[in-house]
């Protein structure tokens, strides 16, 4: 175990599984004692339970992020059993769909938005006091189907974008208190990227063609070690940035 976030409060939204699962694993590496908010009670608790075998206080709540009220609940929670927050990492996200925009019901882009936008601005208005008290961090989660106006994702990238927009706002006026908020638009290999994978088989490929490293991101060793630099205090002169932690594969051709 290392000490960059020793003693520090972690809150990862959709942590039981895939990139947000992987953060929180090399968070609780790093010292933090971890808050795992998903809306499968289940996959949460399993995850906190693999925090707390590397040696730190952890807690699955389960919690429906779209949901405001949930989102002040899960909060206080966590304030109550660890005493405050100093980092939130947004990672719930409904399920991705890739069909084309004039295919894309208005139900799917209503649920992307609500979990994969409204999620990040109720929780980073719920951690808000938290995190002015301490000084804290927040890491929201861009994409680059958004920046490059990927064919297929008319329910995603224009969320994404948003919440890329939402973070360089909350960067400028949460500067005078000391938080520094960012993005990460990754590459990694979850089991969402499974799904996808198997169902576009030629898109995979072309994202293969593109990641100059010549692999998909691991979720814990590749986006959770850059997650671990951004919540420490080796990334407090960095705010309002998106970092792509992609093996090179946004690079133009």
């Amino acid at each position: 175990m290392g000490d960059r976030l020793n003693n520090k409060v972690a809150v990862v939204t959709g942590g039981g599984q895939g990139i947000g699962r992987g953060i929180a694993l090399a968070f609780a590496s790093e010292g933090a004692r971890i808050a795992i908010f998903d809306i499968d009670a289940r996959t949460a608790t399993a995850a906190a339970g693999d925090c707390e075998g590397r040696g730190t206080e952890a807690v699955g709540i389960e919690c429906d992020v779209s949901d405001r009220a949930a989102v002040d609940l899960a909060v206080a929670r966590v304030v109550g059993q660890f005493g405050g927050i100093d980092i939130l990492v947004t990672c719930a996200l409904a399920k991705v769909k890739v069909q084309p925009f004039e295919d894309t019901p208005l139900s799917g882009i209503e649920k992307m938005w609500r979990v994969g936008y409204l999620g990040v601005t109720n929780t980073m208005q719920a951690c808000l006091p938290q995190l002015r008290e301490r000084r804290g961090k927040v890491i929201n989660f861009g994409s680059g189907a958004g920046i490059g106006a990927a064919a297929g994702y008319a329910s995603y990238g224009p969320v994404k974008e948003a919440v890329r927009a939402i973070t360089r706002i909350a960067a400028k006026e949460w500067g005078k208190f000391g938080i520094n908020v960012n993005a990460i638009c990754p590459f990694a290999k979850s089991d969402q990227f499974d799904e996808w994978a198997a169902a576009n088989p030629e898109q995979v490929a072309m994202a293969m063609a593109g990641a100059s490293l010549g692999r998909v991101g691991d979720c814990e060793l590749d986006i959770g070690r850059a997650a671990v630099f951004l919540a420490s205090d080796d990334a407090s002169y960095i705010t309002g940035h998106s970092l792509m932690v992609d093996g090179g594969q946004s690079m133009p051709l």
